[in-house]
């Protein structure tokens, strides 16, 4: 998000820009129909997510052989390895394959694009690819226009792809006369200054020009016209392998975390692959020689000869990262991670309260009642819930059944900002604890607040799962599907209701205990309402057997998010069992409980 102070500078030059050059006009209508084309698909593939799809996809892609091949064959077919990239984010980002799949799929398409230069090389096929966006607006608002929630999401990728033609079209359009005016003899030059100039040089066209391709044809013309040698349209080659790279990192501003971390193996596969075809031009060039002469070109055509070496060394980079893929995948989700700023720190863990038992209890206590309070307000939005509502007297029933929108979460980002990490500051200061002298009521203290941790994050992974079919079921249009989705938000948001009212309020004079245990019979009680009552619509034919198997599946989740909070609860809002022997400190003790 843009800080507040730089929106109106960012409005002004945008405005400036607009009125001055009709060229920005198309420059910058183009980067927003991409935007948002890349929104529509993200949006779209989410719909699909869980379905055939998704088990389609997981099953070509359940091996990196399998994830480089469609990668590959996805490309040639489409001649874009921008917009397979893209849609990988797109597929990664709703969690229809994993990372390293996608990781996979970015590999391929590196080898699949090299097809285009055989192409321009070859035959000199060229596409109007604005024109294709036409009869895609068109058949994507007629998809949009239907009440099937599978035919909108059709619609949506259609629209997405269309959106995206037109915006590399229009960006094409504005940097036209950049292409007319580029003379690349202007910096002619040898050696590894040369190299390195024409590389840097590739990737700038290549970025304006939004296209590989784009690039490759001013390379061949410069070729036919002796602009350059055919050293320096080697490292121009090289250069517009890195400028590509800039059209996935714009594309994953809109996608999760998972969608960055796949933007930065783009990148990292692109500059290594790179670095390596700099370091060994000289050799690359003699085997392409080499292999020319063998499959019989003629010495003097340096067209087809570069996009022999295009080839020969994107798929140098393939073999040379394929073996550490598992590796690339472990860094990437260790390193990219969301903004700190964004990050939950923690408010009661420091030095001090480690100096004595009841210290230690109190403040980890505290801790863990603020990772509670994280994970209360994910869950109800996860319910697409405010806060408010739950802690109102409002009846719940009529809020779940007045829903008019469900909550755009990204359980994945607010769990790594708020949960994941709070979670690990904990056990870092339990373990920080243990080296201290204790008793071992304040041990058993310890334990049980260690497992109270775990099992809110357990009931927020729970929610990860859930929240995907809620955000395609839980507004269905069948009548059916929508009113057993309410009963589960309706379940958890009574749950979290009376747990709520317990944590301010206090146990009941009976004790918590038995108030836990009669939570937990209700849930149970509902459970088996829930799935008597499917078998019953299925019998009468009102939902179809996939939509229920979901929703057992979604029972399942909720039954183990339910169970999670209640033992949670138990430690946290039951009476702390510290003997006073343990108290080695009472000014200590209200010092932390002020801090």
């Amino acid at each position: 998000m843009l800080k507040k102070f730089s929106l109106p500078l960012v409005l002004l030059v945008l405005a400036y820009g607009l009125w001055r050059s009709a060229d920005f006009v198309d420059i910058a209508a183009g980067v927003a129909l991409f935007m948002f084309g890349m929104v529509l698909l993200e949006q779209g593939f989410k719909t699909f997510a869980g379905g055939a799809l998704e088990a389609l996809l997981q099953r070509i892609t359940d091996g990196f052989g399998k994830s480089l091949l469609v990668g590959a064959v996805s490309t040639t077919l489409m001649q874009s390895s921008s917009l397979v990239s893209l849609l990988t984010i797109s597929f990664v980002s709703a969690e229809m394959i994993s990372l390293a799949a996608g990781i996979g799929i970015i590999m391929g398409a590196n080898i699949g694009t090299t097809t285009g230069a055989w192409l321009i090389a070859g035959p000199g096929l060229s596409l109007d690819i604005g024109s294709y966006a036409m009869p895609m607006l068109v058949f994507g608002m007629v998809f949009m226009m239907q009440r099937g929630r599978g035919l909108r999401a059709a619609g949506n990728l259609l629209l997405g792809v269309a959106f995206l033609f037109l915006g590399i079209h229009y960006m094409k359009l504005g940097f036209a006369g950049f292409q007319e005016g580029v003379d690349l003899s202007a910096y002619a030059m040898t050696g590894l200054k040369g190299v390195l100039l024409y590389t840097l040089i590739g990737m700038l066209v290549t970025v304006i020009m939004q296209s590989s391709h784009a690039t490759l044809l001013i390379v061949i013309t410069a070729l036919s016209a002796g602009q350059v040698s055919y050293e320096n349209a080697l490292a121009l080659a090289i250069g517009a392998n890195l400028g590509s790279t800039v059209t996935i990192v714009l594309g994953s501003l809109t996608s999760n975390l998972a969608g960055k971390r796949l933007a930065g193996s783009h990148v990292l596969f692109n500059v290594i692959t790179a670095t390596v075809a700099i370091a060994i031009l000289q050799p690359l060039a003699e085997l392409v020689d080499m292999l020319a002469r063998l499959i019989g070109l003629a010495p003097d055509n340096y067209l087809l000869r570069l996009a022999l070496f295009h080839t020969l060394f994107n798929i140098l980079g393939v073999l040379l990262l394929a073996p550490f893929v598992g590796l690339l995948e472990r860094v990437l989700l260790r390193y990219v991670r969301s903004s700190d700023k964004g990050t939950e720190q923690p408010l009661y863990l420091n030095p001090h309260a480690l100096e004595t038992p009841a210290t230690i209890v109190n403040a980890l206590r505290l801790e863990v009642l603020h990772l509670f309070e994280n994970a209360y307000g994910l869950l109800a939005h996860g319910l697409s819930l405010s806060r408010k509502t739950i802690d109102s007297d409002e009846p719940l029933h009529m809020a779940v059944a007045n829903t008019r929108r469900i909550i755009a979460l990204d359980v994945e980002d607010a769990y790594e900002g708020k949960i994941k990490r709070l979670h690990g500051d904990i056990v870092a200061f339990i373990v920080a604890a243990q080296s201290q002298e204790t008793t071992r009521s304040v041990a058993e203290q310890i334990y049980l607040l260690r497992q109270a941790s775990r099992a809110i994050v357990e009931a927020v992974r729970g929610m990860k799962h859930l929240h995907q079919h809620l955000s395609r079921y839980a507004l269905s249009p069948n009548p059916v599907v929508r009113a057993r989705y309410d009963q589960l938000r309706l379940q958890l948001a009574e749950l979290l209701r009376a747990l709520r009212k317990v944590q301010h309020d206090g146990p009941p004079e009976s004790g918590l205990e038995p108030l836990l245990q009669d939570l937990r019979a209700s849930a149970d009680f509902a459970s088996r309402c829930l799935i008597d009552d499917l078998d019953e619509r299925l019998v009468r034919h009102e939902i179809s057997a996939t939509v229920a198997a979901a929703i057992m599946n979604d029972q399942a989740d909720l039954e183990a998010i339910c169970e999670a909070l209640l033992l949670a609860s138990a430690t946290l809002f039951g009476a702390p069992k510290i003997s006073d022997d343990d108290v080695a400190d009472s000014e200590t003790l209200e010092m932390s409980v002020e801090q």
